[in-house]
């Protein structure tokens, strides 16, 4: 599964849930985390990865954070290679999460069997959904941190999103993006 989405959509604690989940029910994680490279030195923070504390205790998980040196798209030259290794390693379930910082970091989608977007209920500027890009190869649009006060802006966020992808053009015969 990859996954990406604006900074602050709370890719990381999505991660480290779902990842809980699935370790629970006995299946082996692989979360492969691309952090952005610093144009200046080179240099990457690798947090995401301090962001799962509970996954990254897990036995049955493992979590590699990698810089994208430079790579365009929100994941590094060798993400492709390393959903490999990590699947010959024995894991039946790889989650990419990707930079995530835009509407072009979607190299990702295919790389994977879904790629989900995940969206916090108030990112600004609702007509997003409407613009090409990211949004026209996601499986799954996923609205986080819809509770308390955000209940009402996350069903408004999924409606408009709903209604934004009635207007693109299909990918698959067997699979409508759901949000």
């Amino acid at each position: 599964l990859g996954l990406s989405g604006p900074p602050g959509a709370g890719k990381s604690t999505f991660i480290e849930c779902f990842g809980k989940m699935l370790t629970e029910r006995k299946h082996k994680v692989a979360v492969l985390a691309v952090d952005p490279s610093s144009s200046t030195s080179g240099g990457s923070l690798l947090g995401d990865k301090t962001r799962m504390t509970e996954l990254s205790r897990d036995m049955n998980a493992y979590i590699r954070p990698s810089p994208t040196s430079g790579t365009l798209g929100g994941v590094t030259r060798t993400t492709n290679e390393a959903i490999l290794l990590c699947e010959g390693g024995g894991y039946d379930v790889v989650l990419v999460e990707t930079v995530g910082v835009g509407q072009s970091e979607f190299a990702v989608a295919d790389m994977v069997d879904m790629f989900i977007l995940l969206l916090p209920p108030a990112g600004g500027d609702e007509l997003q959904g409407i613009k090409r890009g990211i949004i026209e190869v996601a499986d799954l649009v996923a609205i986080n941190k819809a509770d308390g006060d955000l209940v009402v802006p996350a069903r408004r966020i999924q409606a408009e999103y709903i209604s934004a992808m009635k207007l693109l053009r299909k990918r698959s015969r067997v699979w409508r993006p759901q949000v």
